[in-house]
């Protein structure tokens, strides 16, 4: 059977001729628990009955989150909503055709474009990249990359020309979660400087030497990892996608738990899911999070700062939690990513068949930099929003996972 089933995921009341959409920002502060009561939504089959691990999801959605609420034709009843917790999944309450409300873990449809541009500083690189893209996200990818490298305040001149290439991806015809930068180039004092995302996800200069960002130590010491990073997933057997937004470290009851870098608690609170659960903020859009805490440590509240590598807890297994450990999770401007991408002690500098590669690499991103500045390249203005959009949902395998969008 190819086609398990269609499932109608949003209309415009374009379509309906009276139906209701509500385009929402998730409020600060705000549960999912706290945010079906204010919408008179039975968390008994929407939260108390569902299995441990799509519990847990529902402690993946984060404050500004856009989300959309399908209304009756009366503008009384839901009868869907639709709130992403990632790049990729997004939770999905529904009416079934006798009227109880379903919960679902599905995948989130969108488009993605790269967008390439040129543009010249006239005060600095921000104002300059947001008047180019009128994108805050895009201005903090650029800047970003630069951060430990280049002080812009005191060695950017006007007219300085920059070129930037980046992936966007865009949900209801909008821009929707961080982009991808692929190259970051400004010229200053005659010299260009460039950022290159490499082969292996993380981003270089020209000479290969790795650019520092955000380095964390590892917050639980001399522990295995029970459960790894997965954005989303086919389950074959359940029939349903699955997604792990963090690593689970396996440790015995009580061993100290790290503060991975050095940041503000916002966080320190009982979880019906993660039990005792402590967020950190950090510098540059940063967050990170540690679930299932046997106890925090004396005077870790919200508010407090700590250092990084500072004890702030003890490993548990607080919440829905099989065994000890530390849920930990790391997310960039609420976007959930893989810790072991930025767990490690030191910079790398590439050498070898590696250097080689990104040699290449960063020929073909300067060849494209100069055709970008020859043809002063702006960004191209995108919008693509079907009024229906579908989710079909074929009998695959994990290893060939697949969605699309079905135009009607």
């Amino acid at each position: 059977m190819l086609i398990q089933r269609l499932l109608i995921l949003i209309l415009l009341p374009l379509v309906l001729s009276a139906a209701k959409v509500d385009y929402l920002r998730w409020e600060n502060g705000m549960t999912y628990l706290s945010f079906l009561a204010k919408h008179d939504l039975p968390s008994r089959p929407l939260y108390w009955n569902l299995d441990s691990e799509d519990r847990k999801l529902t402690e993946e959605i984060y404050s500004g989150v856009r989300y959309q609420i399908l209304r009756d034709d009366n503008a009384t009843t839901i009868q869907q909503v639709l709130i992403p917790i990632s790049d990729e999944l997004q939770l999905h309450i529904y009416q079934d055709r006798k009227g109880r409300y379903t919960f679902e873990a599905i995948p989130i449809i969108y488009n993605s474009k790269t967008q390439a541009f040129t543009t010249t500083v006239t005060s600095n690189p921000s104002s300059a990249i947001y008047e180019a893209t009128h994108s805050k996200r895009a201005m903090s990818a650029f800047i970003s990359g630069f951060r430990k490298s280049i002080n812009f305040a005191l060695h950017v001149q006007k007219d300085d020309p920059l070129v930037m290439i980046y992936d966007q991806k865009y949900r209801f015809g909008k821009p929707f979660s961080m982009p991808r930068l692929q190259l970051a180039k400004i010229r200053l004092h005659g010299k260009w400087h460039g950022v290159y995302l490499g082969a292996d996800e993380r981003y270089y200069d020209a000479k290969g030497h790795e650019v520092e960002g955000f380095l964390l130590v590892k917050p639980v010491k001399r522990a295995r990892i029970s459960s790894g990073f997965t954005k989303r997933r086919w389950h074959p057997v359940l029939h349903k996608y699955r997604a792990h937004l963090g690593i689970d470290y396996a440790a015995p009851r009580g061993t100290p738990i790290h503060a991975a870098g050095a940041g503000t608690i916002i966080e320190a609170r009982r979880s019906p899911s993660y039990g005792n659960v402590m967020k950190i903020r950090h510098a540059d859009g940063y967050m990170t999070l540690y679930a299932h805490q046997k106890k925090f440590r004396a005077g870790m509240r919200r508010g407090k700062r700590v250092k990084k590598d500072e004890i702030i807890g003890y490993v548990g297994t607080t919440g829905l939690s099989s065994g000890p450990h530390l849920h930990f999770g790391l997310y960039k401007h609420n976007r959930a990513i893989n810790p072991r991408s930025v767990i490690q002690v030191t910079t790398k500098k590439l050498t070898g068949k590696k250097k080689k590669q990104f040699d290449n690499i960063v020929k073909h991103y300067d060849e494209e930099a100069e055709i970008i500045l020859a043809s002063n390249r702006q960004v191209e203005r995108f919008f693509d929003f079907d009024p229906v959009c579908y989710v079909k949902h074929d009998d695959f395998g994990e290893g060939a996972e697949r969605n699309e969008t079905v135009r009607k």
